[in-house]
């Protein structure tokens, strides 16, 4: 089932500066090409660096690896902060390898499975806002803002390598029943909504490890 459709395609032209962090670098402002976006990343625990060929990942403590082989971020979304910040923001300005349309990403379910291109992918969990994304727009306490609005976008793993191009149709193989969203996992992890513990336990088996590993002190109240 066709969901949305790839706007574009971007990959990283690596920044240096101050508002870079402790790496004294970043991959975070990503550039529209006229490509395809090969994808080499595959599975989803135990890796590191980024899954798109030509992109990078400079803080691959933080960023990058199985379950973060690349971000999407809706155009609709671009559009959202475009009109609360004042200025327009084009694709690949919120970090993204992937600006979709239609697609609403935030609400893709943790282990959904979609087809772009000659690629499968898997719906991971969300991206977490961070003081070099903060920086890279020039907003102070983006973070906040950014985590207030739950609009995270989502990360993938790369289930079967392939390429994909702007105009891809975006089209939905399958989707696990706990119904668990990307919006759900940020707001249990980064709006601080532990109530909803319970909830995301039932898509543990679809959760990377590094992200699974939060839920379980949760339901025991740690």
């Amino acid at each position: 089932m066709a969901v949305g459709y790839v706007e574009s395609v971007n990959i990283a032209k690596v920044r240096t500066g101050d508002w870079t962090g402790r790496v004294g670098r970043t991959g975070i402002d990503k550039r529209p090409v006229d490509g395809p976006l090969v994808l080499d990343g595959a599975g989803v625990d135990g890796e590191t660096g980024s899954g798109v060929r030509g992109d990078t990942v400079a803080d691959t403590d933080h960023h990058g690896g199985g379950y973060q082989a690349l971000y999407a971020f809706d155009v609709e979304d671009l559009r959202f902060w475009s009109a609360e910040l004042g200025r327009e923001l084009v694709p690949g300005n919120a970090g993204e390898n992937l600006t979709l349309s239609g697609c609403d990403s935030s609400e893709a379910v943790i282990g959904q499975r979609w087809r772009i291109g000659t690629a499968v992918l898997r719906v991971t969990g969300p991206r977490i806002p961070c003081t070099v994304f903060a920086g890279f727009w020039d907003i102070p306490g983006l973070v906040k803002r950014f985590t207030a609005a739950g609009r995270p976008g989502a990360y993938f793993a790369v289930e079967k390598r392939g390429e994909i191009r702007a105009g891809d149709s975006v089209e939905m193989l399958s989707r696990p029943e706990h119904g668990v969203t990307v919006a759900d996992y940020f707001a249990f992890r980064a709006q601080g909504r532990g109530e909803l513990a319970e909830h995301i336990a039932g898509s543990l088996p679809d959760l990377p490890n590094k992200l699974a590993k939060h839920v379980v002190p949760a339901l025991n109240g740690r």
